[in-house]
């Protein structure tokens, strides 16, 4: 085998420290990582082996290493002897063999070896096919007027290498629009690394950026890659761009001006050859004007940019989509495919979906999930008749009721709305989306539990 090199995502140091021993004795050039639910290999590296750690990982660890990576090779996943699950499954991950803890240095070993000779029809595969697939499948389901022109400023600024700044409300596909650039441009055989400014806490987003030395701080035990080295050749997306602390803006502007930057607690200089697509939720001008945002920065990133426009302003999309998600996730899921009524699709059709398609595609999953093609467990705010069967006519008691009773459903509607987009910002880090909305972490569990998140977001959970 020409190709040794591997890689290690065991975060636990003692047992990261025995596997990369036992793997250099068996001839492998082992890299390592502290764990991360999307990981590129610097410049696209293909690897002959992964061994990855589920017990310390939370999150979708390996669909996050098959959308964002390169060839993984042969995949090995240490777990405990609880986590028990059966070989089409442990397949259906692209988990080549399994070892459970504990274990010896001669078990691992033969699960190794074993891995390594396993037939894999089509395997070691680009772990970017599958999103590549999905990419374009969604991209064609751009049918209004407004997506056929982003498509058409996607085609044209996919041909310059310039930085490109994208914005648009919380889910209205800013990640398909950054990869759709990057697959029609040049750098499409790159690697395409994306990073959430707003996911990463802010002390640890430089290292995150830019990696850092064996030895820079407290608990940098080795070396660490960062998203700019692992997207030399390729495209770097920087999602929630104006979440970006003020002290990072101004070294970014400086990676933008001649490519180069230093590793945290590093001395050398490393220059690197990357396309920059950003792109943000907020309004990065009203940023600049009170001084969150620096303006150089923002007229670097700015050379081009595409506005994708809410799913209420191409309402015409909606139908197309409700058939491409019910079709996805029915197959996903394992569950019958659903038809939906004529008056299903016409409340959606009137709904604003201040979620936009993220919101949608959610609301398929739950009528899937659930069994619920009439919406009866799902309440669509201003919408008559929304969450129960009683709802298809208006009550007399709705029409009189009083504006305090009104307006205090209001406030419910949009304090749920808004402790949702916190919860799927911070990716249900209930302590950080308590920060984010400046209550206490008591009072965040009290009302998810009040307004029934809890229970939505378990059901959503349910195989």
């Amino acid at each position: 085998m020409k190709n040794r090199r591997a890689l290690v995502v065991v975060p636990n140091t003692e047992m990261e420290g025995r596997v990369t021993s036992w793997l250099k004795d068996l001839g492998f050039e082992p890299m390592s990582v502290s764990g991360c639910e999307s990981f590129t290999p610097p410049g696209g590296r293909q690897f002959a082996l992964t061994v990855v750690d589920l017990d310390s990982e939370s999150g979708d660890l390996l669909s996050g290493l098959h959308v964002e990576g390169g060839a993984l090779g042969a995949l090995v996943a240490l777990a405990s002897r609880a986590e028990q699950r059966a070989p089409a499954d442990w397949a259906a991950l692209g988990v080549d063999d399994v070892l459970h803890k504990p274990f010896t240095v001669e078990m691992f070993r033969s699960v190794v070896n074993h891995a390594l000779t396993k037939p894999r029809p089509g395997w070691p595969r680009s772990t970017s096919d599958d999103a590549q697939v999905r990419l374009h499948q969604e991209v064609d389901l751009w049918r209004s007027t407004r997506m056929r022109d982003v498509c058409e400023i996607i085609k044209q600024a996919a041909c310059v290498d310039v930085t490109l700044l994208i914005s648009g409300e919380t889910g209205t596909g800013k990640d398909l629009v950054a990869r759709a650039v990057h697959d029609g441009s040049g750098r499409q055989t790159g690697p395409f690394v994306k990073v959430n400014c707003a996911a990463v806490p802010r002390e640890l987003l430089e290292s995150e950026l830019f990696g850092h030395e064996r030895g820079a701080f407290t608990g940098a035990h080795q070396l660490k890659i960062g998203k700019f080295e692992s997207a030399d050749q390729g495209t770097i997306f920087l999602d929630e761009i104006g979440d970006l602390h003020p002290a990072l803006q101004g070294k970014l502007l400086h990676v933008l001006q001649d490519g180069s930057f230093s590793r945290v607690g590093g001395h050398s200089t490393l220059k690197v050859d990357v396309r920059v697509v950003a792109a943000s939720n907020q309004d990065l001008e009203r940023a600049v004007a009170v001084g969150r945002f620096r303006e150089d920065l923002y007229y670097r990133l700015n050379v081009i940019q595409i506005v994708v426009p809410p799913l209420r302003e191409r309402p015409e999309e909606i139908p197309i989509l409700v058939k491409y998600f019910l079709e996805r996730y029915s197959t996903l899921f394992r569950r019958p495919q659903l038809t939906l009524p004529p008056e299903t699709l016409a409340r959606l059709m009137q709904y604003h979906f201040p979620g936009n398609v993220r919101e949608l595609e959610n609301m398929v999953k739950r009528m899937i999930v659930l069994g619920d093609p009439l919406l009866r467990r799902t309440t669509l705010p201003g919408i008559v008749g929304s969450g129960d069967d009683k709802g298809l006519v208006r009550s007399s008691k709705a029409a009189t009721a009083s504006l305090k009773d009104i307006g205090r459903r209001a406030a419910q509607v949009a304090e749920r709305e808004a402790i949702l987009q916190a919860l799927e910002k911070t990716h249900w880090n209930r302590v950080r989306a308590a920060k984010l909305l400046e209550i206490s972490y008591r009072a965040l569990l009290y009302k998810i539990k009040d307004s029934g998140l809890d229970r939505e977001r378990r059901s959503l959970r349910r195989p």
